[in-house]
C-alpha cells in the first residue's frame, strides 16, 4: 500500500483527509425534506401529552440527533491521496476501505447545488466505470480542493510524475467552445419540454401527507359544499347552456397547457441555463445550470456512439438534440452525456466530428427492416386479446362496448408498428454502424465499428421459422440492436463488422493514450 506521505503532492497525511466541515451543515440541510416523517411522528407522539411543551423538544431531539449521526459519519469518511489510487475509507460499525487505481477513473466530474455553492463547496464524482457512484463520491470538499483532483488525477493518467502542488484546473489554452446556448433557445428547448410533473409531485404529497387535512382530499362533494360555503352555487353551472360549458372546458384545457409548457420552461431554464460545450486536444467540458452548477469533463476516447434525436414537431423548426454514449456507468445520465440539447443538424454534425463520429452521406446505405417482423409482433397480441374478449363476453355487464375497445386498442398498436417500420432504417459503411427508428421519438444512432466489444445473432421461435434475426452490437455504456435482418445478412453484418475490429491492436491504443 502506498503511504500517503511518500508523494508529495498528497496533502491528506497518513491518516487521509476528511471532508470539509462545512459540509456537515450542507448536508443537514439538504436532508431535511428525508426528516418529515420522524418530525410529524415526533409531533402526534409528543400532542398525546398533556405538556404542549413537549412538542418543540420533540423537534429539537429529532434535527440533533441526525446532525450527530452526520456528525459521526464526517468523523469516520477519510480519503487518501496515493502515488497510484484514492483510497476512500467510510463506515461506522463495518468499516470499509475501497481503493481507486487513477487508470480505473474516466474523468471526475465536479457538481455545485445551491446550498454548496454558497458555501464555497462541491461534490467530486469520480467516474469509473464500475456503477458504484455512491462510493466514487466525494461530500463535501471546497471548490480549490475539487479543481486539485481532477488536475492531479489527469497528470496521474497522462503518466506525469508530479513533484509539485497540481494548480487548480483552469480553461486549456487551447480551449474552443464549439457549442453554447443563449436564453432565447433555452426559452425554445422548455417550450418543446411540456412538462406536467408539477401535478404528479402535488398528487403525490396529498396523497402520502392527506392524514394531516380534517377531510378527505379526493371527495368532491366536500370541495362543493365548501365552494357553496363561500357564496358559490355550484349548482349555477348546470343552467350555464351548452355553450358556457365548452368556454369552461377550454379555460380548463387552457390552463392546464400552460400550466405544462410553463413547468417544462422553468425546469430546462435550471438545467440548461450558462450552457457551454468546449473542446481542448483532450476532449469535451461541458459546464451548465443556474442554481446546480455542473462542470462534466469527457475525453474524446470515451465516446463510444452519438445519439441524434428529434420529434416531428421539432423537425419541421429544423431542431436536434445530441448525446454521446460513454464508457461511465456512474450515473445512467452521465453515461449519456447530453452534448447538444438544441441544436441544429449543422451544430450537430460538426460536434459529432470533433469526437471522431462522422455525418452519414445520406438514405442510401440504409435499407429497411423486413416488414414480417412486425407482423409477427402484432400476432402475437392477438392470443391474449381473443383470452380477453372471451372473458368480457362471460362476465362483463356491456361486453360488446368492451370488446370494440380492445379492437380499438388493437387497431391503434397495428398503426403504431405500421409507423415504427416506416421509419425503421440499418445500414453501415466502411468505418461506422447506423440504425434509425422512432417515428414519435425519432432516433438516429451512430457507432464506430472499432468500438464493438461483442456481437449477438438472435432468434425467437417465430423468427428462425421466417428466416428473421436481431443482430445486437455490444459497445461500452450501451448497446446497439438491429432487428428485422434475414439471417444471411445479419451474418455478413457480423463477419464485416469483426474483420473490422480485428484489424484494432487495443493494446497499443490504450497504450497511447496514458
Amino acid at each position: 500500500m502506498n503511504q500517503a506521505t511518500d508523494d508529495p503532492i498528497d496533502r491528506t497525511g497518513q491518516e487521509g483527509a476528511r471532508l470539509h466541515i462545512s459540509g456537515l451543515f450542507v448536508g443537514f440541510i439538504s436532508g431535511l425534506p428525508q426528516l418529515l416523517l420522524p418530525l410529524f411522528a415526533a409531533v402526534f407522539g409528543a400532542r398525546k401529552s398533556d405538556n404542549p411543551a413537549l412538542i418543540p423538544a420533540a423537534i429539537g431531539a429529532v434535527l440533533i440527533l441526525s446532525l450527530f449521526f452526520r456528525w459521526l459519519i464526517w468523523l469516520r469518511f477519510r480519503y487518501h491521496v496515493g502515488a497510484d489510487d484514492i483510497r476512500v475509507e467510510k463506515g461506522l460499525l463495518n468499516r470499509t476501505a475501497r481503493s481507486i487505481p487513477y487508470e480505473r477513473i474516466q474523468d471526475v466530474s465536479i457538481e455545485q447545488k445551491p446550498l454548496a455553492r454558497v458555501m464555497g463547496l462541491s461534490e467530486v464524482k469520480f467516474e469509473t466505470g464500475g456503477g458504484d457512484g455512491d462510493d466514487a463520491t466525494l461530500r463535501f470538499v471546497t471548490l480549490e480542493e475539487a479543481n486539485r483532483l481532477r488536475a492531479l488525477i489527469r497528470a496521474r493518467k497522462a503518466g506525469v510524475a508530479v513533484a509539485q502542488d497540481v494548480a487548480p484546473m483552469v480553461e486549456a489554452e487551447d480551449a474552443e467552445t464549439i457549442f453554447a446556448m443563449d436564453g432565447q433557445r433555452v426559452f425554445i428547448l422548455g417550450l418543446y419540454s411540456f412538462s406536467l410533473i408539477i401535478f404528479a409531485v402535488l398528487g403525490g404529497l396529498a396523497q402520502q401527507f392527506n392524514f394531516l387535512l380534517p377531510f378527505d382530499y379526493w371527495d368532491l362533494k366536500r370541495w362543493a359544499g365548501l365552494a357553496e360555503e363561500s357564496g358559490v352555487r355550484v349548482n349555477t353551472l348546470n343552467g350555464v347552456g351548452i355553450l358556457g360549458q365548452l368556454i369552461l372546458a377550454f379555460g380548463a384545457f387552457s390552463s392546464l397547457i400552460f400550466i405544462g409548457l410553463a413547468s417544462g420552461v422553468v425546469r430546462t431554464y435550471l438545467r440548461e441555463h450558462g450552457f457551454r460545450l468546449t473542446q481542448t486536444s483532450k476532449g469535451f467540458r461541458r459546464q451548465r445550470g443556474l442554481l446546480t452548477l455542473t462542470d462534466v469533463a469527457m475525453p474524446t476516447h470515451r465516446v463510444q456512439a452519438a445519439v441524434v434525436q428529434t420529434g416531428p414537431i421539432r423537425k419541421r423548426r429544423g431542431w436536434h438534440s445530441l448525446k454521446f454514449v460513454s464508457l461511465a456507468q456512474d450515473s445512467k445520465e452521465e453515461s449519456n452525456y447530453v452534448a447538444a440539447p438544441l441544436a441544429t443538424l449543422d451544430e450537430v454534425w460538426r460536434i459529432a466530428a470533433a469526437a471522431g463520429i462522422d455525418a452519414p452521406d445520406g438514405d442510401e446505405r440504409l435499407r429497411n427492416g423486413a416488414a414480417l417482423h412486425w407482423i409477427i409482433q402484432l400476432l402475437l397480441l392477438v392470443p391474449p386479446l381473443l383470452v380477453a374478449m372471451a372473458a368480457l363476453m362471460i362476465f362483463a355487464d356491456t361486453p360488446l362496448a368492451t370488446t370494440l375497445l380492445l379492437l380499438l386498442l388493437l387497431v391503434v398498436a397495428a398503426l403504431l408498428l405500421w409507423c415504427d417500420w416506416r421509419r425503421y432504417r440499418f445500414g453501415l459503411d466502411d468505418q461506422q454502424l447506423y440504425l434509425r427508428r422512432g417515428w414519435w421519438q425519432q432516433q438516429l444512432t451512430l457507432a464506430p465499428q472499432v468500438k464493438v466489444q461483442s456481437i449477438e445473432i438472435a432468434q425467437g421461435p417465430l423468427a428462425r421459422r421466417f428466416g428473421l434475426a436481431s443482430l445486437k452490437f455490444g459497445i461500452a455504456g450501451g448497446t446497439l440492436e438491429m432487428v428485422a435482418l434475414p439471417l444471411s445478412t445479419a451474418r455478413a453484418i457480423r463477419t464485416a463488422v469483426m474483420e473490422k475490429v480485428a484489424e484494432v491492436d487495443y493494446s497499443a491504443i490504450n497504450q497511447s493514450r496514458r
